[in-house]
């Protein structure tokens, strides 16, 4: 076989094994193999051209390692003998002392000094650079100009390999982007609760892009769902609902982002906003709507106290309007504790003092007042009810009672006992009145509990009902 057709089947096996994979990588280091075997060289080294940064950067070899670095070598067009080879658009062969050429560049990672010749060659597209391959031996050699145009070929098969390697590899790439961005919609759209859904976009942002970590920071500073750990490099994107900033996606890598990566991140962003604001939409409604459901039940309630004076055929219309007055501000105080913990639990402790001060404030008392208060927690309607009894037993202890008034409050065995006592005349007979009406009623309807109204130095009331 002779020189021509041996070097004709080279160039076949070469063109079919770069063409056998669509993996950059891996096209990559068929390439160094296979074209160090075609020329029966030492190593072989390939770099692709990144346009973003105009550099050639190594990213296989054949016959040689890479240190271990950080940064893989690279060097600008024109640098070195093969960033030489690529300006020129030319082969560049030299036969020995090829690391005595003005023009050659050294790695502290990259062992290019122990070689003697070299025989670099761009790697074209129809003219359009794709990067350049270069091959080397430890002896001097020159290499023939079949050799030369050997290589030129197998360098034009490679170019494109690599462009159909890189189509390959931005369709996965958009393919990855999408089933992404599909996952991210579909737990906006199908989960009700912001933390869902942010949960599971950083989870999704952190798969992506392949980055070590990722976080949603909201506008007041909180840090929803962070996942993995921060990284060399970090990225900040605004997450912007209708011109205002309603938080930030941070991402970070061990790697500089791409700018596919980039975008992508921003799609992201986008839809972060969207579910954060879609919750938050969820909440405000769900909150509007319990709000409505309270404030219709406690004007019902307010109603069916003030048709139980109607019947009672009570003529003192200005002592029915202060006690409906303080009924109205003790549902008011659940209302407003409510709120501030945004919560379906009424601490009692906190409710009992504020409406005590209430009550003190509009009754204009001098008397004595001693609290005893554990800490307990009732849901809000349970919570509506005791406040209307403890109302109406203070204001009853205050007008009818003498100058020093206790109030307990304390949890056993899973119930919740409140007294009212005070050290005046005590109670005559079983206690009439709309008051005591209401209070008996509550108590047995709403709180499932039971009253006792004790002579005891005084009156003493209890409320007792199950947690």
């Amino acid at each position: 076989m002779n020189e021509s057709e041996r070097h004709l089947r080279l160039l076949t096996e070469t063109t079919e094994a770069v063409n056998s994979s669509l993996d950059l990588q891996e096209v990559m280091a068929l390439i160094a193999r296979k074209v160090a075997e075609a020329l029966e060289t030492d190593a072989c080294f390939v770099y692709l051209y990144d346009e973003r940064g105009a550099e050639l950067i190594l990213r296989a070899t054949y016959g040689a390692q890479v240190g271990e670095e950080e940064r893989k070598p690279r060097m600008r067009i024109g640098e070195g003998l093969t960033g030489s080879s690529a300006a020129e658009r030319q082969p560049l062969m030299i036969a020995e002392h090829a690391n005595r050429d003005p023009r050659f560049k050294a790695f502290k990672n990259l062992p290019e000094g122990e070689y003697e010749s070299i025989l670099a060659v761009p790697i074209l597209a129809r003219e359009k650079l794709e990067g350049a391959l270069n091959v080397r031996t430890r002896r001097p050699r020159e290499f023939s100009r079949a050799e030369i145009e050997l290589l030129v070929a197998i360098a034009g098969q490679v170019a494109q390999s690599i462009q159909h390697a890189r189509l390959y590899a931005e369709a996965q790439s958009r393919v990855r982007e999408l089933e992404a961005l599909a996952r991210i919609s579909e737990a906006v759209s199908e989960s009700l609760y912001v933390e869902e859904s942010l949960e599971a976009i950083v989870k999704t942002t952190v798969q992506a892009v392949a980055a070590t970590g990722a976080a949603v920071v909201l506008e007041d500073g909180r840090i929803a769902w962070p996942e993995g750990r921060s990284g060399k490099y970090s990225e900040r994107i605004p997450l912007r609902w209708r011109r205002r900033q309603v938080g930030e996606l941070v991402c970070d890598k061990d790697t500089p982002f791409s700018d596919g990566e980039r975008a992508l991140l921003g799609s992201i962003a986008h839809h972060a906003a969207v579910a954060l604001e879609h919750g938050r939409a969820v909440m405000r409604g769900v909150i509007a709507q319990e709000i409505h459901h309270r404030v219709k039940n406690n004007l019902q309630t307010v109603a069916s106290l003030l048709r139980l004076h109607a019947r009672s055929g009570d003529v003192d219309a200005q002592r029915v309007l202060a006690d409906s007055v303080n009924r109205i501000l003790a549902i008011a105080a659940v209302h407003e504790v409510l709120t501030e913990r945004r919560d379906d639990d009424v601490e009692l402790a906190d409710l009992i003092e504020r409406l005590r001060s209430t009550i003190v404030q509009g009754l204009g008392s001098g008397k004595t007042v001693e609290t005893q208060l554990e800490e307990i927690s009732l849901p809000g309607s349970q919570a509506t009810a005791l406040a209307l009894v403890f109302t109406e037993l203070l204001q009853n202890a205050f007008e009818h009672g003498g100058d020093n008034v206790t109030i307990e409050l304390s949890q056993r065995d899973g119930e919740v006992a409140l007294t009212v006592a005070d050290d005046g005349p005590g109670m005559s007979g079983e206690g009439k009145g709309i008051g005591l009406e209401i209070v008996r009623a509550l108590v047995r309807d709403e709180l499932r509990g039971t009253l006792e109204m004790l002579n005891e130095n005084g009156l003493r009331a209890q409320v007792s009902f199950p947690l």
